[in-house]
């Protein structure tokens, strides 16, 4: 059992000299719209997507789990234009088995993203029945019944990377049809196929969910390497499938990384399910389940991760990825919401809790020491806030001769200093993180 505190007999203890670290900057393109409410307004003036809306139309506007920069204002302006329109527009929770599964608590993931009926200006009407549709190849095709029994659907989204699988449609428009739309129950049947298998199942879903229900649209935000947002377009329904891997391919180009080929010990602060699908993005770290093919750089020995985000309520998703973590991410797991989101993705290693340190400090001295073959005081460190947060980071001393031989990629930003713990050994906020992210 594990208490508020481990003992363990550990040869030569954790006391050791950890290498100083640098503030860097990593240098990438980063655009960005200029006004997320004025770019929204510009995409319903297109004729191809205001035809769609006529005037008293319901329409069910579906939003995710994910912290996608500027979603609270992009929901608020989708409404605004909906109404404006003429049409009835209310908001569900889009998210599959997130939120604990359940409809408070996926009411409580849109409310911590500040999307609230006072501020979006409509009703969010949040339940977990859903109907069948048909099948697909077999398997039943379930849907949100408010959705489906609303006269039409708009789902607002991230286009991203997948964090489990390549394939021209990825995450984005396409999953939230399918795999948000379905909520648990349908959710859970599409991930018995196997994630591998995504890339022509999930289009194919979404053509027949298309052809059952009046889909209008998916209004697809992509952002930068710096979490803000560079693209916004409202795509119908018509053309979701051959325009989503234009902007699949956009949000791979635009997206960050950790620019180095190998590191010992990986630092994250934190990780949730408002970050990544998987908690920390394998595609920045290099990472990924047991059971899935990754070639992946950075290539990482230790990953410890610190702590959960606020956003997440406690979803641990993906924090077995990690080889260490602390004893207050592990206070702060809600087994029940991270249980119910890993099992429906059927891959449990996602759920497993890795070694527990009781701070901050052991946890990252522990990763260090048993580095095979590296000296703590050489040991190439990385710290990040999120796998969101690249721009401003931290590295251990070890890596400034590789960040000073590519000024085209680095900027050292700070002087080299000590990490620095409090009394109870967590580590401070990360020093000098001074990239402004402007979300107009």
């Amino acid at each position: 059992m594990i208490g508020d505190r481990i003992e363990v007999n550990i040869a030569g203890g954790l006391d050791i000299a950890l290498p100083r670290m640098v503030h860097i900057r990593q240098k990438f393109a980063t655009p960005r719209v200029a006004s997320v409410s004025q770019t929204i307004a510009e995409q319903f003036q297109r004729p191809e997507v205001r035809e769609k809306i006529k005037p008293g139309m319901s329409i069910a506007v579906g939003c995710g789990s994910r912290g996608i920069a500027n979603i609270a204002e992009a929901a608020r302006q989708v409404i605004a234009e909906l109404k404006a329109l003429g049409a009835k527009p209310f908001i569900f929770p889009a998210m599959g088995s997130h939120g604990g599964a359940t409809a408070e608590g996926q009411r409580e993931v849109l409310d911590g993203y500040g999307i609230t009926e006072s501020y979006v200006g409509c009703p969010i009407h949040s339940q977990m029945d859903v109907v069948e549709l048909g099948n697909v190849d077999g398997m039943p095709v379930y849907m949100d019944k408010l959705a489906a029994d609303a006269d039409g659907v708009v789902v607002l989204c991230r286009i991203k990377p997948h964090t489990n699988f390549r394939a021209p449609i990825e995450s984005g428009i396409v999953k939230m049809l399918t795999i948000g739309l379905g909520k648990i129950v349908g959710a859970s049947e599409l991930h018995t196929f196997g994630m591998d298998s995504f890339g022509e199942l999930l289009p194919k879903v979404a053509k027949f969910i298309m052809s059952k229900k009046n889909i209008l649209m998916g209004i697809g935000m992509v952002e930068n390497a710096a979490d803000e947002t560079a693209i916004i377009e409202a795509v119908p329904a018509e053309q979701i499938l051959d325009r989503e891997p234009v902007l699949q391919a956009k949000a791979k180009e635009f997206m960050p990384r950790i620019c180095f080929d190998e590191v010992d010990v990986l630092i994250v602060e934190r990780i949730g399910k408002n970050i990544s699908g998987s908690g920390m993005d394998p595609n920045i770290t290099g990472r990924n389940n047991r059971a899935i093919e990754w070639n992946m750089k950075p290539y990482v020995k230790k990953i410890v991760v610190l702590g959960l985000t606020p956003e997440t309520h406690g979803n641990a998703c993906g924090l077995g990825a990690a080889d260490v973590t602390t004893m207050r991410a592990y206070k702060d797991l809600d087994i029940s919401k991270t249980y119910a989101n890993i099992i429906a993705s059927t891959y449990l290693d996602g759920g497993c809790i890795p070694m527990i340190m009781n701070t901050d400090q052991e946890a990252i001295a522990l990763a260090v020491k048993t580095v095979v073959r590296v000296k703590p005081q050489d040991c190439r460190i990385v710290r990040i806030r999120t796998t969101l947060e690249l721009v401003d980071i931290h590295v251990s001393e070890p890596l400034l001769a590789e960040v000073r031989a590519n000024p085209a990629q680095f900027e050292v930003v700070g002087e080299p200093q000590p990490m620095k713990f409090d009394a109870k050994g967590t580590l401070y906020p990360m020093l000098g993180t001074l990239h402004e992210k402007v979300h107009a």
